[in-house]
């Protein structure tokens, strides 16, 4: 499934079940706390800080379905066709980085 289609899932959805959009600041506060959500797992799961009996049931895939969910619905409140917008990045970064990271001798 394409970022397209994605996006009229997503907003398909708040038509059918979310009754309408949060505003611009909620969803931007609401993807804050999401991305909290995915580095506390991460912190804890991958990096150095022990993880609490309480967050050993916690599962990142679903806080990261919960981001892109909330990005998503950013993207269709403003605007934004995420899949052209997605493309076009990958192009910038794929000119951009490919001899940058092929000889950084950090990634070798």
């Amino acid at each position: 499934m394409g970022i397209k289609t994605t996006q009229k899932q997503v907003d398909d959805w708040i038509k059918n079940h979310g009754v309408r959009y949060f505003n611009e600041l909620t969803n931007m506060a609401q993807l804050t706390e999401e991305v909290g959500e995915v580095a506390r797992i991460i912190a804890r799961r991958y990096g150095e800080q022990s993880e609490k009996e309480s967050d050993k049931s916690k599962d990142l895939g679903e806080e990261l379905a919960d981001v892109l969910f909330v990005t998503l619905c950013l993207a269709n409140q403003t605007g934004v066709d995420l899949q052209a917008a997605f493309d076009k990045k990958l192009a910038v970064k794929t000119t951009r980085d490919h001899d940058r990271h092929h000889n950084n001798k950090k990634l070798q």
